[in-house]
């Protein structure tokens, strides 16, 4: 179970779902088996061009959640755009 807010809850984007495997390095099928749901779904989700990533909502809370886990950092749109960031914690054990 995800122990967020709802007012913390802001849907991720294609991009971002892309950068952040990209931080973690994880490829499509590992990210689909951390978060256990289909890697076409990670795969369909990254290539939409609407900024939405077009899944269900508990399949999208299960990869947030196994990147977030992973040490992704995801941030809403802000001002500057939504992005992504490895957490701190993270940042300081990969030096």
């Amino acid at each position: 179970m995800i122990n967020i807010k709802s007012e913390d809850i802001f849907n991720i984007t294609p991009a971002q779902l892309r950068a952040a495997r990209s931080l973690v390095d994880w490829s499509a099928q590992t990210c689909a088996d951390a978060a256990k749901v289909g890697v076409a779904s990670i795969r369909r989700a990254e290539r939409r061009d609407d900024g939405k990533l077009g899944l269900l909502p508990a399949v999208e809370a299960a990869i947030r959640n196994a990147l977030e886990e992973a040490g992704v950092e995801f941030i809403p749109e802000n001002g500057g755009g939504p992005g992504v960031r490895l957490k701190k914690e993270e940042l300081n054990n990969k030096k």
